[in-house]
């Protein structure tokens, strides 16, 4: 066997060797039944055809690989970002541990969450025993100071009442009877873990605010919202805010427990909004989120405490930073520092360095509608050109925005909005309307293989790279670093294009 103790090959090395080349053939040849070549390349041809396009487009009653994840998901991120906060996700074993590993793949850190274990008979009985003996072990076992309760698609369709059920388990003993567990229904068969967020936020704020008086201060609060970059960006907001001398409290950051260093200790829980912080962010002047659509029932609950609010998108670059910064400058009666516009004025003096670069280059982008949006904008503020700009979770309203935002730039003007489409529908557009780049998830990879088309990974989950989301992509500084990551991606395949010696290397530049 071509492995030994004493030459151990990883998988790259191994499976090429002879015998698991044999093995694998043979395999095909005796099990697979595989149809012919020329069938399978017939086949393939048509589904990167016009007329298989509009077969795929008229497709209402299958997704093949959205570009998203499931309510709960987006509520175990938002309970991260709280201060020695359990997340309890009411389901199977089977639906926390997706939760935990997609998590873990992306930060490469370890992601606690536990689940109430529900099995075939808490789906006929309901899941009330679950909840008692899960919030006690819990409890008992990791001494959390808060534990935040989400659903999976069981416990919704068998109507498993969370509020009711806490209160039982309280009653019961399984946690002190002050013990916070603020809560969330977040069924995984509807929306995405987008509106999983956005669910558990209000969830905690209603938790700690729904029985207290408001004080009205001058304190911001700031909602990132679902962010795969969390690290980088919101250590960069808060350097911003500091900067700007503005009070303000970061409603969910879990940038440090996404981020805990080795040390010889280990960290279950790691940094986060406090609970103090968490209840005192009902007396702040006003509450602003960076993703619109991630918000919407968290800032509606904000506004209804009296909060002043103000929504932004994915604030990547000089246009959409100057709105961040301006909003809070307003609000806060803050004037903008010195530092900060010098900082404008170098990622526009980049921009301006490289505007030959990406000038007419054509993008295709997918991912949450936030990201999508300021990723476009970006990219029109580049000199580059979208063209299919693609949400699983976008909504008719978001196509919307995004249509008028596109009509303010001629660069934007030949861009289709796709919401509610997935990533084959993308894979029908990249072979029967090319473009340059796709910018989106290592989802993506898979359509880089198949069109030929190079992926900048910039969005939630880049699982096949490490060490991106601690680079932060908001503000001036992170605006400086997505140019950098699209530009090398361009410059990368014009070197590629160009390096046949005597034939094309004629473009093949030292200085670019």
């Amino acid at each position: 066997m071509p492995q030994s103790t004493e030459a151990i090959k990883d998988h790259v090395g191994l499976f090429r060797e002879p015998e698991y080349k044999e093995m694998l053939r043979d395999k095909r040849a005796n099990f697979e039944c595989p149809h012919p070549p020329e069938t399978v390349e017939a086949i393939s041809a048509w589904t990167k055809s016009d007329d298989y396009r509009e077969k795929n487009f008229d497709r209402k009653a299958l997704v093949i690989n959205p570009a998203k994840a499931c309510q709960p998901l987006g509520a175990v991120f938002c309970s991260s970002g709280f201060e020695g906060t359990l997340s309890f996700v009411h389901g199977s074993q089977g639906c926390v541990a997706y939760y935990r590993s997609h998590l873990s793949r992306h930060f490469k850190e370890p992601t606690s969450a536990v689940s109430s274990s529900m099995t075939e008979d808490a789906a006929v009985f309901g899941g009330l025993n679950n909840m008692i003996e899960g919030l006690a072990n819990a409890f008992a076992l990791y001494e959390p100071k808060m534990i935040a309760v989400s659903t999976t698609c069981m416990a919704e369709v068998i109507g498993d009442d969370l509020h009711a059920f806490i209160g039982t388990a309280k009653e019961k003993g399984s946690v002190p009877a002050d013990f916070n567990v603020p809560f969330a229904h977040t069924p995984a068969f509807q929306g995405s873990h987008v509106n999983g967020y956005d669910n558990m936020l209000l969830g905690i704020l209603r938790n700690f605010w729904e029985s207290d008086e408001r004080t009205p201060g001058a304190a911001i609060n700031i909602i990132p919202g679902f962010d795969g970059y969390c690290v980088g960006n919101n250590r960069e907001l808060a350097r911003l805010l500091d900067v700007m001398d503005v009070a303000h409290t970061i409603l969910c950051d879990p940038s440090d427990v996404f981020d805990t260093p080795s040390d010889g200790t280990f960290r279950m829980y790691d940094g986060g909004t406090t609970i103090d912080e968490t209840k005192a962010a009902l007396n702040a002047k006003a509450t602003l989120s960076l993703q619109e659509f991630c918000t919407k029932k968290t800032l509606a609950y904000a506004k209804e405490k009296g909060h002043e609010v103000a929504s932004l998108h994915y604030p990547i670059g000089v246009e959409a930073t100057d709105e961040l910064l301006m909003a809070i400058s307003r609000i806060a009666g803050k004037p903008i520092p010195d530092s900060l516009l010098r900082e404008r004025g170098r990622l526009v003096d980049a921009l301006t360095d490289s505007m030959s670069i990406a000038h007419g280059k054509t993008f295709a982008v997918f991912g949450d509608p936030d990201f999508v949006y300021g990723m476009c904008r970006f990219l029109m503020e580049m000199g580059a050109e979208p063209r299919h700009a693609l949400a699983t979770n976008g909504t008719k309203p978001w196509a919307k925005q995004m249509k008028a935002m596109l009509e303010s730039s001629p660069y934007g003007k030949d861009c289709e909005v796709w919401p509610a489409c997935d990533l084959w529908h993308m894979r029908s557009l990249l072979n029967t309307a090319p473009v340059d780049f796709l910018i989106g998830s290592s989802y993506g990879k898979y359509l880089e293989r198949d069109t030929g088309t190079p992926l900048i990974r910039l969005t939630f989950p880049i699982f096949d790279r490490h060490h991106h989301h601690r680079f932060p992509t908001w503000g001036y500084q992170g605006g400086l670093h997505v140019l950098v990551r699209i530009l090398d991606t361009i410059l990368d395949r014009l070197d590629a294009d160009t390096n046949e010696a005597g034939v094309t290397d004629i473009s093949f530049d030292l200085t670019r």
